[in-house]
């Protein structure tokens, strides 16, 4: 019998295939969003859309139309979807018996979201990290002055607020707060991995990369073999115990060797890759004897941003010509015959996020996370003692 399931995030490609995933497998999916019009909105997987309050501006408020929301529909299983993950993780302690929350309590999850913290765990639990210090120590002056680094924005996200310093170069005074992580730049090529954890067991997992980007956001992404990365993935989970989705961003040097830049626990564009049936499977809790297996196509695409992206190579005839290339190998992540009218009306219910774009000049990442992001000025969320992993049935 199928579950009542509630998504906190609809305007995103991966909220809508993990609709799609979970409708598939007979269950009720219902759709939290602060826009009244999202991606997700049109399509037959979704049974209900609600409409919340931001959490960037009233985090309460937002937390109290959940557990409307939760009540009202009688909700088996809450997943948050994006960087709203932050605000949701406050769930715990507030929810009915019968409802699960895929997602750690708020205090493991800061510790990942924040890009200090998560470091220093990596180092605790006996893994190589690039040298990473806060802006206000005596030791990122000196990590500046010692070759390159890069600065980052402590609770950053969607790529915002990265600063690329040459070696020697002075950290700048602006930058010379426990607002922001100095750390040292590894040379190398960039990948990315989605994992779904149970108590630290990896139950699915999946290393790409980006072959055509959107500011720092991937719209188009290949699959890729990194056994590497796969054995550094599975040891972290294992010393953390962590429980949920998961996700890293490595830079592989010459030598191989995977160097991980930040954690982000929650979904990625990684989600695309996974099989429905085994994810759904995995996520209700069913033992399928396996890892959640992959899809046979090597490469997906955001095929409307992707374009947009090409074209503006158009005066770059080589460049331009490679994207189309790569392009025409990509699978694109929105379009379904079985789900048909969210491809052609993506643009009417993407307008929350391409007003800000057109006309406050803002960059897709940040237009669709800016009112969903958590601030560290804002409360935290007060201990429940609730058990250490909600999602006893993931």
């Amino acid at each position: 019998m199928g579950k009542t399931i509630l998504l906190t995030l609809g305007r995103l490609p991966k909220g809508l295939e993990l609709a799609r995933c979970l409708h598939g497998a007979g269950n009720r999916v219902i759709i939290a969003d602060p826009f009244a019009l999202h991606l997700s909105k049109p399509s037959r997987a979704v049974a209900r859309c609600v409409r919340t309050p931001a959490p960037a501006s009233d985090p309460e408020a937002y937390l109290d139309a959940l557990c409307r929301i939760i009540r009202e529909e009688a909700v088996d299983l809450v997943i948050p979807v994006s960087e709203e993950v932050m605000h949701v993780a406050a769930l715990a302690g507030r929810l009915p018996a019968t409802a699960e929350l895929l997602c750690e309590p708020f205090e493991r999850i800061l510790t990942l979201h924040d890009k200090f913290e998560f470091m220093e765990t990596v180092a605790g639990a006996g893994l190589r990290a690039p040298p990473t210090c806060l802006g206000d120590s005596a030791g990122a002056a000196a990590l500046a002055e010692s070759g390159e680094t890069v600065v980052k924005a402590r609770f950053g996200c969607a790529g915002s607020g990265l600063h690329f310093l040459s070696a020697g170069q002075i950290l700048p005074d602006q930058l010379r707060s426990a607002d922001w992580v100095v750390q040292r730049r590894i040379r190398g090529r960039e990948y990315s991995t989605q994992s779904l954890c149970r108590n630290g067991e990896v139950l699915a997992h999946v290393n790409y990369r980006g072959l055509i980007f959107s500011g720092t956001v991937a719209v188009c992404f290949e699959q890729v073999a990194l056994p590497a990365i796969d054995e550094w993935v599975s040891r972290f989970a294992g010393q953390t115990g962590f429980t949920g989705f998961v996700a890293f961003d490595f830079i592989v040097d010459a030598d191989g060797t995977p160097w991980p830049l930040e954690c982000n626990p929650r979904l990625t564009s990684g989600l695309h890759f996974l099989r429905h049936d085994d994810l759904a499977a995995v996520i209700m809790g069913q033992p399928i004897g396996h890892r959640v297996r992959l899809k046979a196509q090597p490469r997906f695409q955001e095929s409307h941003t992707a374009l947009t992206r090409a074209y503006s190579q158009a005066l770059r005839p080589a460049a331009f010509w490679r994207m189309l290339k790569t392009m025409a190998s990509a699978r694109d992540v929105l379009w379904s015959a079985a789900d048909p009218w969210v491809f052609p009306l993506m643009t009417p219910m993407s307008w929350p996020v391409l007003k800000q774009v057109i006309f406050q000049g803002r960059s897709f990442g940040d237009a669709a996370t800016l009112d969903i992001q958590w601030h560290p000025a804002g409360p935290v969320p007060p201990q429940s003692g609730a058990p250490a992993h909600q999602a006893a049935a993931l």
